[in-house]
């Protein structure tokens, strides 16, 4: 807990000798006297434990103090005060989010009047960021700190911004619609009209049209185009005369033209051409041009009536954009084309024979001249492409023998209808393949002005359908991913942050048991208290499962040999109305697993399934080797496993219920009947150990839970808890403690005091280095992991570059490893005094 005494007493010492992070510089600086509660020390209790989770937590975490909301924040969030920041600390939250505050001012208020919290994914807040109001996107949630009476007294904020993924998957959708709107179109201006349209909404331009050049590249030809707060610019115009030369030439090269500002732009600014364009009204220009076999045929535009910075996604968008366009236009264009030349077939067939053989032979849509018996005289060379029939196959046999058996009834009806109304008509089926497989096709059929014939248009569906599936399932994995991921770092956070706080408290019980300290009734009351706070370290231990921190002793466990010997305690633990059966391959290789956690996490999954049975049912634990040699629908690696299953017969899970399942906290047990960690835990140790989880269910069908463990190359290792030596160590003399909390290091500090040693205290790792080169000499360094600075195991290392031999213990709430040698032995925290006198019995002599 950090209090304006503290603040003031730290201000004597430099930020490097304290470790202090800028949140807590910036907190000892600012000037309390106006603030509407004070200094921190005057706090509620409850903003005070608010105020240290938010400047421990390296998650971007906000304090909105009083019914003011004055903000307080710490160094991860203060990228997302952006150039509010340092400005922004203490002030009313309305005061520094005056451009957004329509939107949170009311989301606030619902917060502060109902107690509820709040979150939301993905919400669109209007920023103003370098002096102009950006679209900017954001996941953040809203939970109420409330006082000892109830009362709410602040707010946590706590969020992450999600603009780049969002502006993503807009430009994502965009292409598809965009695609989706153009494939049905038959007229080339309508292709020209509905791409400006789609494309100046998209990206919020005054105007945006389709031109096109004429063959002698003089002459730009705009059709139609589409304008929200810009005239016009639909006609004739010549080339030079609206570009100038230097421009034309980008154009001609197929460069893209981006122009922020015209007024400061030396490629307008020259005689004429700045005239041109003040003509057409356009401050800023983004023109794709479209160069086909050399020549300049086409470009797409967008125009805004002031200066304007593109943005490299904009540019990319509208070239992108425009390439789609002109296939669209062209398409429609020869389709159009087609049908003329069916009204007016005789009249044209000299003049449209070259045009139309080259459109044969070369369009990648399968075109076609059948009739209204079933069969077909004519085919382009796109259908042997496509689907790999012969000209003669397809000629020798009905066209309804190549439809799917699905499809013909409707496809047949449509060309009938055709037939009876004399209209083009569009309809989708499936076309068998000469390799036995089927290929989804898009249909445009236009009748013949004999009464005999029709001609068809077949585009291959195969690309898009499959990007519309790819799309959709990568946003909702996406969606999920993101989700899990930000769930587990705030929940491992949270975790590591508690496992600080609790080893104070399970410190300073332990030793007001052990010394027997007040009445009867008094050291009940202390016992209570300890064996709560013990569950809450299970508690953390399970929210550090979920966020792949536990810290764990992976071995090569006999799997099979642990599941014997836990069925007895499963057995009696769900009931004798359930009939436990074990399916066990009595050759299964050992895997790599804490065996202590495994052991939990089956427990926790057989007490689910008693849960999902309450009127009893069949109850079975299998283990089997597995080999995964290609793609796993769960994502789990190639490689062996054992695959551990726990299945029952039970009540069985939905579609909603199974996609949260995994989720920290969620629970369909009710109030006070189960954490809502069970499941959540045994998914983190899964993917901790390198394996997976699985969960296959239905309702009234049971539920199948599967973990997939590694295959371990070395042997099983004995599976008999070690004992820890009783005795305490031989070796006293003086131990250098390192810790950046407090109230840790306090405790700790007060253990060893107990054990014997002489305790030196330091602050950070730096710190401890100077007390070393300053003639220290330790017999002990104790010392916590994650420290600003230097680490614990970097500590370590240059210690023992000192003093070669020194005994080193690391404490630690975390499972991160990195940088740890192997030799180098851990305790994690919270601990007890007899935790900490038996990891020392390991490291030092003992009497």
């Amino acid at each position: 807990m950090i209090s304006s005494g503290e603040m003031s007493a730290a201000s004597s010492h430099s930020a490097d000798q304290l470790g202090q992070r800028p949140s807590e510089t910036m907190l000892t600086s600012f000037d309390w006297s106006g603030f509407p509660l004070g200094s921190p020390d005057h706090w509620p209790s409850a903003l005070k434990v608010a105020l240290s989770l938010c400047v421990g937590s390296s998650f971007p975490t906000a304090i909105y103090c009083t019914r003011e909301l004055r903000l307080i924040y710490n160094d991860a969030w203060a990228p997302i005060a952006g150039e509010r920041h340092p400005w922004a600390f203490g002030r009313p939250g309305a005061e520094v989010w005056a451009d957004i505050w329509p939107v949170v001012g009311p989301q606030f208020d619902e917060v502060w009047r109902t107690g509820q919290g709040f979150a939301t994914f993905d919400q669109l807040l209007p920023m103003r960021r370098g002096g102009e109001v950006q679209e900017t996107y954001w996941n953040y949630s809203f939970t109420p700190i409330r006082d000892e009476d109830g009362e709410i007294v602040g707010i946590l904020n706590q969020g992450n911004e999600t603009t780049a993924r969002v502006m993503g998957e807009r430009a994502q959708s965009f292409r598809l619609n965009l695609e989706q709107s153009l494939r049905t179109l038959d007229d080339p201006v309508s292709v020209m009209r509905i791409a400006a349209e789609q494309l100046g909404a998209t990206i919020g331009v005054g105007r945006a049209g389709y031109g096109e050049i004429d063959a002698e590249g003089e002459i730009i030809r705009v059709s139609r185009d589409w304008t929200r707060t810009m005239p016009s610019l639909a006609g004739e115009a010549r080339l030079l005369d609206g570009f100038g030369e230097a421009i034309a030439t980008e154009l001609r090269a197929g460069r893209t033209l981006v122009v922020n500002d015209s007024d400061f732009d030396p490629r307008v600014t020259g005689t004429g051409v700045a005239e041109a364009w003040a003509s057409m009204v356009p401050r800023a220009i983004i023109a794709v041009p479209l160069v086909k076999e050399g020549r300049l045929v086409a470009f797409l535009y967008a125009h805004e009536s002031k200066p304007r910075q593109w943005k490299a996604t904009e540019v990319a968008l509208m070239q992108d954009a425009a390439e789609r366009t002109w296939a669209a236009v062209e398409r429609a264009r020869a389709e159009q084309a087609l049908h003329e030349l069916n009204e007016t077939l005789e009249a044209q067939v000299e003049a449209r024979s070259a045009e139309r053989d080259r459109l044969w032979n070369l369009s990648q849509d399968m075109l076609a001249r059948a009739d209204f018996t079933g069969m077909m005289s004519a085919v382009s060379p796109a259908w042997t492409q496509l689907l790999g029939w012969t000209e003669a196959e397809l000629l020798s046999r009905g066209y309804a023998s190549f439809m799917h058996p699905d499809d013909m009834p409707p496809t047949l009806a449509a060309i009938e209808g055709m037939s009876a109304t004399r209209q083009p008509a569009r309809f989708q089926n499936r076309i068998a393949t000469a390799d036995g497989g089927w290929k989804p096709i898009e249909w445009t059929v236009a009748p013949e002005a004999d009464g005999r014939n029709f001609i068809a248009v077949g585009r291959d569906l195969s690309d898009a359908k499959k990007q519309e599936a790819e799309l959709a399932a990568a946003q909702e994995a996406l969606r999920q991913s993101q989700k899990m991921e930000a769930m587990g770092s705030l929940t491992g956070g949270v975790a590591h942050d508690f496992n600080n706080l609790l080893t104070p408290i399970i410190g300073s019980l332990d030793m007001l048991v052990r010394k027997g300290i007040g009445s009867d009734r008094e050291r009940r009351l202390i016992d209570g208290a300890l064996q709560s706070a013990e569950r809450a370290k299970t508690l953390v231990q399970r929210l550090l499962a979920f966020a792949r921190r536990q810290p764990l002793q992976s071995t090569a466990v006999d799997t099979a040999t642990l599941i014997r010997g836990m069925a007895d305690l499963i057995a009696s633990t769900v009931g004798p109305t359930i009939d436990l059966s074990l399916d066990v391959d009595p050759a299964l290789p050992p895997a790599i697993a804490d065996a202590n956690q495994l052991e939990m996490a089956l427990l926790n999954l057989a007490v689910n399934a008693r849960d999902a049975m309450p009127k009893g049912g069949q109850l079975t634990i299998a283990a089997r080797s597995e080999r995964i040699s290609a793609r796993h629908p769960a994502g789990i690696a190639r490689g062996d496993y054992v695959r551990l299953s726990v299945s029952d017969t039970g009540a069985g899970m939905d579609e909603t219920t199974l996609r949260r399942a995994v989720e920290p906290f969620f629970s369909t047990k009710g109030i006070g009947k189960g954490t809502g960690l069970g499941l959540s835990m045994v998914h983190g140790l899964a993917a901790q150990l390198g394996g997976g989880l699985t969960i296959d269910s239905a309702p009234n069908q049971g539920t199948n839970v599967t973990l997939w463990l590694p295959l371990s190359a070395k042997p099983a290792t004995g599976q008999v808890p070690s004992s820890r030596p009783s005795q305490t160590p031989l070796t006293r003399g003086t131990v250098l403690l390192v810790d950046d909390e407090d109230l840790v290091r306090m405790s700790t500090a007060d253990m060893l005091i107990e054990l014997g040693f002489d305790v030196v205290e330091a602050t950070s790792g730096d710190e401890a280095l100077k007390l070393l080169d300053a003639g220290q000499a330790p017999d002990l360094l104790v010392t916590d992991h994650l420290m600003p600075g230097l680490s614990g195991a970097d500590l370590a290392s240059l210690a023992r570059a000192r003093i070669p031999a020194l005994p080193v213990l690391i404490v630690s709430g975390y499972a991160e490893v990195d940088g740890i040698s192997p030799d180098l032995p851990r305790l994690t925290k919270p601990f007890r005094n007899a935790d900490l006198a038996a990891q020392l019995a390991e490291i030092l002599p003992v009497i």
